[in-house]
């Protein structure tokens, strides 16, 4: 890592409306497209193709992100045609609308992990949470209200926001070498908010596409599900980041999946690494006495975690500590109500 000392700087302090489109670097034109949910937007990349456009990321299927999509192709990206799509992760609100664009003649660009998750998600819709969803509830130790509340409830399901994904795509790999708006660029993965996160460096100028893998003020969410309940992300996430460090520059312009572009991205990665670092430490101490996962909301995000945050904040309390149990750190003890109890070994 180099030049850590220079500060994240933001060249724009400001986001386009919905519609717009800025440019932040020849060819390349800065889009953001609006989201239902507590962090209401997601960045997405146009890169001048000449006769046509490639975008990176293209938000999720609802009316309202297709609309303001579709202004900007309209509008300031001058009606050209979408020939390709870029897509950095599997995640609904960059991948949702890739099968839209597919549909008017786009290719799909992504990495293999990224498309067979998202297609298998899109076509496995659940009207009520499966056994073994509720299983890795109550292994977390939710709470006895909520717990009741979603076994009733629909659960949220890709197909809701994900436009159907036609068979086939071109897949991205590590370190591979592409062409998009005339620069040439090569992939490096990253993993832990998703697996095989793909992040694109141009060879070319200091530019950065880093999706959620490389955000600027925000945490990208680390989370273990009941697909993989024993998963370790926040180490693939921290060693992602020490990979990442070696490449790293000041001078780099990353363009993010979520709020403003920004250089500094070396002191960047160090924060991201100190925040879940500060993170155990608090977990270490609170686990003195036995936890649950819920149990641990307070020392891992200092703040009240609502119903609506519920979830995520579910998810990311069972990553910190199974990183901790795979580390030899935690030990576990199944209580009688079927929850995980955890404590330092």
């Amino acid at each position: 890592m180099r030049d850590e000392g220079a500060g994240i700087r933001y060249p724009w302090p400001e986001p386009p409306e919905p519609g717009a489109a800025v440019e932040v670097a020849e060819g390349v034109f800065w889009l953001r497209l609006p989201l239902p949910m507590t962090l209401d937007h997601v960045n997405c990349f146009a890169l001048d193709e000449g006769e046509g456009w490639t975008l990176v990321d293209p938000g999720i299927d609802t009316r309202k992100c297709r609309a303001a999509l579709q202004a900007a192709l309209d509008g300031p990206l001058g009606g050209k045609p979408v020939t390709r799509v870029l897509v950095t992760h599997y995640h609904p609100d960059h991948i949702g609308l890739a099968g839209w664009l597919q549909a008017q003649g786009a290719e799909l660009w992504t990495t293999r992990t990224s498309w067979l998750f998202a297609r298998m998600l899109t076509l496995d819709p659940q009207d009520r949470p499966v056994s073994e969803t509720l299983d890795y509830y109550r292994r977390a130790g939710m709470d006895p209200e909520i717990f009741a509340k979603r076994v009733e409830e629909r659960p949220f399901n890709f197909a809701d926001c994900v436009h159907p994904m036609p068979l086939g795509f071109r897949r991205i790999v590590e370190g591979e070498e592409i062409t998009l708006g005339g620069r040439r660029w090569v992939v490096r993965m990253g993993d832990g908010h998703a697996p095989e996160h793909a992040t694109l460096w141009s060879r070319d100028d200091d530019l950065v596409i880093g999706g959620d893998q490389l955000l600027p003020s925000i945490s990208a969410n680390l989370g273990v599900y009941a697909t993989e309940p024993e998963a370790d992300p926040l180490s693939d996430w921290l060693v992602s980041c020490e990979r990442f460090a070696r490449i790293a520059e000041a001078r780099h312009l990353v363009l993010p999946g979520h709020k403003l572009p920004f250089t500094g991205l070396p002191l960047r990665l160090r924060q991201m690494v100190e925040n879940h670092e500060g993170a155990l430490r608090r977990l270490r101490n609170h686990l003195a006495e036995p936890r649950t996962a819920c149990e641990c909301f307070p020392p891992l995000f200092k703040r009240r975690i609502d119903e609506g945050t519920y979830g995520l904040a579910l998810v990311e309390a069972m990553a910190h500590l199974n990183h901790l149990w795979h580390k030899g750190e935690a030990s576990r003890t199944l209580r009688e109500d079927g929850a995980w109890v955890w404590s330092l070994t």
